[in-house]
């Protein structure tokens, strides 16, 4: 037999291809065993930032975004989405305060104001009943419940003061008709789930809203500023009863801001004196210059903060803003 060939050292090395066919040496590298042993030393938090990386502060943030969603999903206390969504920015309505207080009427005291403000005087238009009897009929007709009233379920009355001839606007039932289809409009008080309006007519509702005379309303809303207004009077009357005062001259003529846009000074007049009556008590100025106004501004007289500075200098600044006229509280698209 002949001699068996001795392989070389470098020869005896099993077949493979090299990780790197550029580096001198052959062969997987050998694994840093104090590297190893230093990472299974560390702490699992230690661990989890090895391994993850920038995950690792990425995962908190959003745990912590995850339950705020739910949180604010839940309560119903999550930031508005819009400034037109927001509503009275006044906060939550005082419900139940007991209160003999006119709501919605200019102060006592302002001997001083100027009662022939532009914006503020009745415009020209159809005729009105300057006085009626001083008593009120109940518009036949109810509705049914419209909103949640998670909090609140308000019980109203449609009345007109007798000696009022409707006859010029379509009739009782016309004027019963728009308070009712205002208050169901979304853009409206229910909107809120905290709210919702039940119409009837007997009983002993939670207030009435009642078309008056503007010499009635004087006695019932005050006027020591003489121009036509409407309030809120939460107890009028012998039997204390809560009572929305819309003004027939307004009804008729509307108001300067509106700019002869009747249909929506109506809108407007029902939602901020029922506004007063299901516990928004005080008046808002305009929030920024050329937005929306807030529905419980003052814009029968104006929807300029320096004006209705004059009328409520408690809460409004006159700090030269200026808004435009909005019948809504939620006005939403």
């Amino acid at each position: 037999m002949g001699r068996v060939p001795v392989l070389r050292d470098e020869f005896r090395e099993p077949l493979r291809a090299q990780r790197d066919p550029l580096a001198e040496s052959s062969g997987r590298p050998r694994s840093n065993r104090e590297e190893h042993r230093r990472w299974r030393k560390q702490s699992w938090l230690g661990r989890f930032v090895s391994t993850y990386g920038w995950r690792a502060y990425a995962l908190p943030a959003l745990v912590a975004l995850t339950v705020w969603v739910i949180y604010t999903t839940v309560t119903g206390t999550s930031v508005p989405a819009g400034e037109e969504d927001q509503g009275p920015a006044q906060g939550p309505p005082t419900l139940g305060a007991a209160s003999t207080s006119i709501v919605g009427a200019p102060p006592k005291g302002l001997t001083q104001f100027d009662a022939n403000l532009p914006t503020g005087i009745l415009p020209d238009g159809g005729p009105y009943t300057e006085a009626g009897a001083k008593t009120w009929h109940i518009v036949p007709g109810t509705e049914a419940k419209v909103g949640e009233g998670t909090t609140k379920v308000f019980t109203y009355t449609v009345e007109i003061e007798d000696g009022i001839d409707t006859t010029s606007f379509g009739g009782d039932e016309a004027f019963a008709r728009m308070v009712s289809q205002t208050l169901s409009n979304p853009k409206s008080w229910t909107h809120n789930p905290q709210f919702a309006f039940i119409r009837v007519d007997s009983g002993d509702p939670d207030f009435r809203v009642s078309l008056t005379t503007p010499m009635t309303l004087r006695e019932g809303c005050g006027y020591e500023i003489p121009i036509e207004t409407s309030c809120f009077n939460p107890a009028y009357g012998p039997g204390g009863q809560p009572r929305v005062f819309i003004n027939e001259a307004r009804w008729v003529r509307g108001a300067v801001p509106f700019q002869g846009d009747v249909g929506a000074y109506r809108q407007y007049l029902i939602n901020h004196e029922v506004g007063h009556a299901i516990g928004y008590q005080r008046h808002e100025p305009c929030g920024e210059n050329g937005q929306l106004a807030p529905v419980m501004m003052q814009q029968t007289f104006s929807t300029s903060d320096n004006d209705n500075a004059r009328f409520d200098p408690e809460w409004v600044k006159p700090d030269g803003k200026t808004c435009k006229p909005n019948p809504w509280p939620y006005p939403i698209p």
